[in-house]
């Protein structure tokens, strides 16, 4: 019979087991494995059960044994010493407190996904895991963050396959109470709620959760409350799920409700206040917006209010391609904000404004998440180096006149948590060379180049933990095939194969991700016949494993899922290539250090960074991908191997595909596999050993998200906070105030003249000229300005590469037709073609850059011919 009603029915712990509430508790037993041995010395079958959820596993296991538990001296001893080191690791100084200077007194991080583990389902890929790993090196380094996100009663989807292998949807309903989760609840008792305004009166409301990640809070807002209507209550329902309505409601309550849930948590915890909000991605943008109104009912104005808010905002772009942005219909967006919904004291056409495609090439009826995140963000960055040219290029409409390098979009490349995704067994080989506590701190902190002590490992030791984890993915992958079989229907009898799937002693290649079309799940494909030598060959075969899933709305991704299971279905090969459903979290951590070759195929360069061949670095498994993402920056003949990508402008995506599938199999037939198997005087393969051992010890230090993080404190955070402090009242009106005369003076600046002191169009390498320029500046003053010279090589077309700026100095004016005089030196510091150029910027100490207010005043055509180049 079916229940009519479910309830959690949590179990009493006797008073010597108490602590385990607050291990439970806490989501660092998802990193820390001495916590985890203690739970799985609990009930280990239970804790197998649960799927290594502490919470689960206490709500299951026997009263009698918890009670010989509070009489097991031993027992007790251990636990005593976990609860002690929690405690110290929550209450200690780290990196963060040992920092000098006026670091944030808090950081705000939002973002619509988190990925801290499988027993908190709140993920769906890459950006969600990315979250994840960001608040856990937080938490390690004592960064003082708060994450705000959703809670998503479906999560995202669990996978399954039919018969004939085509993707099937699951959508299990998530009992917060069953989930390590606590609800944020006022000093009275009742649980703590944020309320948003909608059309026609009525009201959004959300219950907000709690999940303790190590020292950092991470505040979930959830609106299956009984106060809403179905509608509202189905608001967190599943994560990217939804018309676009859903998806803007599911935005305005991440922003805007995650904003006054922060207030919420800090004014009952006394947690500072954040001086910096940090916006993972477009999805939380509105919390600009929130923070706005904030100090428009302090009684600031809305400009003001503005420059204060982008003083203290970070952005983090996420995606190489529009596509990938969240873009609602402008009708859309005025009818949830204004007089009758949210934020009616601010007028729905400067919310407008903030989010318009209003430049070149824009569709200016849409409102795009990422153009109002960057315009209410003084600080922006891409996910790689790479990526944030590619993000400079894609936005470079928002600073029309300037050239995409200076589009102030840097770039701080992404970074794994080490103790989340290092096998155990790797750490161990790691700890027996330095110590337990150096090896810790090397994973969570990071800070060195290199780690030599990896130089030290003997080979037979490296070649061994390589087979042994090998192994382990092997049993894994059997259990979840045969698993995946009976969910498509096949009787035992049909499954004996499953024993002879996959070898521990054949080289392992791993693929694992999202589906979207530019992954390529199925380049592996494009020669079949190729990919079967490769898969069969009798002294040098490969083995692939492959798991990802795509978008429920996406069928030409569950088309390439189909077709993959297909071919991994084939008797002649199903014991070579294999396709695991349902690819999380828990399944990624047996997956990257199993594996001896991760492989990644992207069209480049629409990686933005991509972070699973990080992990199973860290594991020591090389890399062989495309040039893009952090492969295209860290990438060396030394760690892995680079598939050469034909992305000239001429060639279709069909031979596209054709010549770098073709550049795989080479690399696979000629390079990796006669590497693999080739055994030196030792009777080990000496030079894949040496490949090992320079992934983990000069690639290992880069990719660690401690390194990610320190970087956010150092480049973006720190500079934030600073400019948060110096945005007073006065000060944010003041600069509003300069950028409005600005703005509407600007028409009136020019450069009229333009001369150096050379006589000839060539001159000697190290040459200073004198450069003599007047300009107009209207009714802006010198103080208002800054005049450059740019100069550099110039290309067949004149413009100017890799260019210098050097500021000019007034040295008289105005004139009597309101010219200034501005001069300076002029280095010719490179040989070859060489040009110059003059151009006027806004200049204001509480600017972050001079081309932040996207105005820039350059020579007229005719002068750039009186000028012409210096140097040809």
């Amino acid at each position: 019979m079916k229940a009519i009603r479910r309830l959690t029915v949590r179990p009493v712990l006797p008073d010597p087991l108490r602590p385990l509430s607050d291990l439970a508790r806490n989501l660092r037993w998802s990193w820390h494995p001495e916590t985890r041995d203690l739970f799985h010395s609990v009930d280990s079958e239970c804790w197998t059960a649960s799927g290594g959820d502490p919470v689960r596993l206490l709500g299951t296991v026997r009263p009698a044994r918890l009670a010989e538990l509070a009489e097991d001296r031993r027992f007790l001893r251990r636990l005593t010493a976990v609860a002690d080191d929690l405690d110290h690791y929550m209450t200690g100084d780290r990196w963060y407190q040992a920092q000098s200077g006026r670091l944030p007194a808090a950081v705000a991080y939002f973002s619509p996904e988190f990925g801290i583990t499988a027993a908190l389902p709140q993920y769906s890929g890459g950006l969600g895991i990315l979250a994840g790993d960001h608040l856990k090196a937080a938490s390690d380094l004592g960064v003082p963050l708060v994450g705000v996100g959703l809670l998503y009663r479906h999560g995202y989807f669990r996978q399954s396959l039919s018969r004939d292998g085509w993707q099937q949807e699951h959508y299990p309903v998530l009992d917060p109470h069953e989930l390590p989760l606590a609800p944020l609840k006022e000093r009275d008792g009742t649980p703590a709620h944020v309320a948003l305004a909608l059309p026609g009166g009525r009201e959004l409301r959300a219950r907000v959760w709690l999940a303790q990640v190590g020292r950092v809070p991470l505040l979930l807002l959830d609106s299956d409350v009984e106060e809403n209507d179905p509608g509202e209550r189905g608001v967190t329902d599943r994560l990217y799920g939804g018309g676009s309505e859903h998806r803007l409601l599911q935005e305005m309550l991440l922003g805007i409700g995650g904003v006054r849930a922060v207030r919420t948590y800090c004014r009952i915890t006394g947690h500072p206040a954040p001086e910096v909000f940090h916006t993972n991605e477009g999805h939380a943008g509105f919390l600009g917006l929130e923070r706005i109104a904030e100090l428009c009912d302090a009684g600031s104005d809305f400009g003001s209010a503005l420059e204060a808010v982008r003083a203290g905002t970070v952005f983090t772009t996420h995606t190489p391609v529009p596509a990938g942005i969240d873009r609602f219909d402008r009708e859309l967006v005025a009818r949830h904000f204004g007089p009758d919904a949210e934020l009616p004291r601010i007028e729905v056409e400067r919310v407008l404004r903030l989010g318009m495609e209003t430049y070149p090439g824009g569709e200016p009826n849409l409102f795009n998440m990422a153009v109002m995140g960057l315009r209410l963000a003084q600080r922006a960055n891409g996910v790689s180096v790479l990526h944030g040219g590619v993000s400079r290029g894609m936005f470079a409409g928002l600073w029309p006149g300037f050239d995409a390098d200076e589009v102030p979009i840097t770039s701080v490349t992404n970074g794994v948590h080490a103790p989340t995704w290092v096998a155990p067994e790797v750490f161990r080989l790691g700890a027996r060379q330095i110590g337990v506590q150096r090896a810790e701190d090397a994973l969570a902190v990071g800070g060195s180049d290199r780690w030599d002590s990896v130089a030290d490992i003997p080979d037979r030791d490296i070649w061994e933990l390589r087979r042994t984890l090998r192994a382990q993915l092997v049993e894994e992958v059997r259990e979840r095939l045969r698993a995946s079989w009976r969910q498509r229907g096949a009787g035992t009898a049909e499954l004996g194969w499953i024993d002879d799937a996959l070898d521990p002693d054949v080289l392992t290649i791993g693929f694992a991700r999202r589906v979207p079309s530019y992954k390529r799940l199925t380049l592996m494909l494009r020669d079949r016949e190729r990919l079967t030598e490769l898969l069969l060959h009798p002294e040098r075969p490969i083995q692939i494993v492959v798991a990802g899933k795509a978008h429920p709305a996406d069928d030409g991704g569950k088309r390439l899922v189909q077709e993959l299971v297909r071919f991994a279905d084939d008797a002649r090969v199903r014991h070579r290539i294999v396709f695991l459903p349902d690819y999380g979290m828990a399944m990624a951590q047996k997956l990257y250090p199993g594996c001896d070759i991760w492989l990644n195929n992207p069209l480049r360069p629409l990686e933005a960074c991509g972070t699973s061949g990080m992990k199973a670095a860290l594991n020591g498994c090389l890399n062989l991908s495309v040039l893009d993402g952090w492969w295209d920056e860290w990438y060396q003949p030394d760690f892995g191997w680079a598939i050469p990508t034909a992305d000239g402008a001429g060639t279709d995506p069909d031979r596209r595909d054709a010549i770098e599938a073709d550049a795989l199999y080479d690399l696979l037939e000629q390079r990796i596999t006669p590497r693999f198997y080739e055994r030196g005087a030792s009777g080990l393969p000496d030079r894949w050993l040496e490949m090992v051992r320079r992934t983990l010890s000069l690639l290992g230090p880069k990719v660690l998200a401690g390194r990610m993080v320190r970087e956010y404190v150092e480049r973006l955070y720190t500079p934030a906070a600073e400019a948060h402090r110096a945005m007073d009242p006065d000060s944010a009106r003041g600069l509003a105030e300069w950028k409005a005369r600005v703005r509407a003076a600007w028409p009136g600046v020019s450069v009229d003249h333009v001369e150096t002191s050379a006589a000839t169009a060539s001159a000697e390498l190290g040459t200073t000229l004198a450069l003599r320029v007047r300009v107009k500046l209207g009714d802006l003053a010198p103080e208002d300005v800054e005049v450059q010279a740019v100069s550099g090589r110039v290309d067949s077309e004149d413009r100017i590469t890799d260019a210098a700026r050097t500021p000019l100095k007034p040295v008289g004016g105005p004139d009597l037709e309101g010219r200034w005089a501005y001069e300076g030196p002029l280095a010719l510091d490179r040989t070859g073609p060489f040009g110059y150029t003059v151009r006027v910027l806004p200049a204001h100490r509480l600017l972050a850059s001079g081309v932040e207010t996207g105005l820039v005043a350059v020579p007229s055509g005719d002068l750039v011919e009186a000028a012409g180049l210096l140097m040809r």
